[in-house]
């Protein structure tokens, strides 16, 4: 099994690259299953994810084919062969769930496994249910696959969501693109991911309006039709390389990077004494002065601070001047990373879904284990900074959501490598 060996070198300079978003791409991708005609991404992330639902699709009948290096991807969906996604493919990634919409609209039928993914909370299904149904289906729980149906076809309706869930947002407005009438989706959520879906589907014929907003409005069309759309940069990702200067010091441009995508992070990396300005090709991330500030924050839905950010943040502040409160509302089970950090002699209490980290001046190169995607990363961050050598077990979660890390920052001046196990 992979490693990654890092060890610290002081600061860094140079640009990184950003990716398309794995999560914006993830919803996409079954998009085609509402349409016929093709469907083409641009900008899409080479990550393993991406090859996951690659293989759903195409499990399902759907033709996906990845071009020039795997930035373009070609789908069309015009001769699906099956209505069921299988738990061998589900079960490696939550988003596979974002199939059901679109079979149920367009095919009035499917069958979902329940999902997978990362090992960081419950995050069960009923919302994605709650919402199908207010439209019309019929949905039932049977040896761990969602049998769902809707015979007449799916109908319009005003539904308010319990929690602004993303992906049952995603889901509820792709079936309801199909549907009979319009559908009025309350308490929404209001993610980068989910206005890019919106001008995905609008480009292939849905009448959709209040994207960004808590209350989106779907009028139902006959059918969709072929498109090619852009996808939205990763908003996590360049978060995460945001904090690689903020930790080591220097100064790194992002490409492609845009201050609407993070408002809320960089107000957070601001108040530490971190410097972000605005470029022609990106943002600018500079800390050129000794310590960071401790800064508190509390995980929320968008426009609030990202829970795929927290753990990443939580290596900051493992070396920031004072004590910082960190506070995950969002998924139970997200501070696994933590006594990883603590192996690198980080400080660090764990009550609950609050961890209180009293910062160290320097951490201290570990052999440590990722539990996860945005953990694996935030290890790696940590050992930028870290003494000595860091070794990184377990990568495969990185895979799912970061392409080229060890080439990205190798490109800044870190001193980092993959093992092959």
């Amino acid at each position: 099994m992979d490693s990654i060996l890092v060890t610290g070198n002081g600061p860094l300079h140079g640009q990184i690259p950003i990716a398309g978003a794995k999560n914006a791409c993830l919803t996409l991708m079954p998009a085609t299953l509402l349409s016929e005609d093709p469907l083409t991404l641009t900008n899409a992330p080479r990550l393993s994810d991406i090859k996951t639902m690659t293989a759903l699709l195409q499990s399902l009948g759907a033709e996906v084919s990845a071009l020039q290096d795997g930035q373009v991807l070609a789908m069309s969906s015009h001769d699906l062969t099956s209505h069921t996604a299988d738990y061998e493919i589900v079960r490696k990634m939550r988003a596979s769930n974002l199939v059901l919409g679109p079979l149920l609209a367009r095919f009035g039928q499917a069958v979902v496994s329940l999902p997978g993914g990362c090992a960081i909370g419950a995050r069960p299904m009923d919302l994605h249910v709650e919402g199908l149904e207010a439209l019309g289906a019929e949905i039932e729980l049977k040896d761990g696959y969602l049998h769902a149906k809707a015979p007449g076809g799916l109908k319009g309706a005003v539904h308010e969501m319990r929690f602004a869930s993303v992906g049952a947002t995603e889901n509820i407005v792709m079936a309801a693109t199909l549907a009979k009438g319009t559908t009025v989706l309350k308490n929404a959520a209001r993610e980068p991911e989910i206005v890019d879906l919106v001008q995905c589907l609008r480009s292939m014929g849905a009448q959709i309006e209040g994207e960004g907003t808590s209350t989106i409005e779907i009028q139902g069309v006959d059918r969709l039709h072929g498109a090619t759309h852009q996808v939205v940069t990763d908003r996590i990702e360049l978060g995460t390389y945001m904090l690689a200067p903020a930790i080591c010091g220097g100064e790194v441009e992002l490409l492609g990077g845009r201050l609407s995508l993070v408002e809320s992070f960089v107000e957070k990396l601001t108040a530490a004494g971190v410097d972000v300005a605005e470029t022609k090709q990106g943002l600018k991330v500079s800390r050129k002065n000794g310590r960071v500030r401790a800064v508190g924050v509390v995980t929320e839905p968008f426009p609030g601070f990202p829970t795929d950010l927290q753990a990443q943040m939580m290596a900051l502040m493992c070396t920031a001047e004072g004590t910082s409160v960190l506070e995950e509302r969002i998924f139970e089970n997200r501070f696994m990373h933590a006594p990883e950090l603590v192996r690198m002699g980080a400080q660090i209490e764990v009550h609950g879904g609050t961890a209180t980290v009293t910062g160290v001046e320097r951490l201290k190169g570990a052999p440590v284990m990722a539990t996860d995607l945005r953990a694996s990363v935030s290890l790696i961050l940590a050992g930028l900074a870290a003494e000595g050598e860091t070794t990184v077990s377990r990568v495969y979660h990185l895979d799912r959501g970061y392409e080229h890390v060890v080439r990205k920052l190798e490109g800044v001046g870190a001193k980092i490598e993959r093992i092959k196990g």
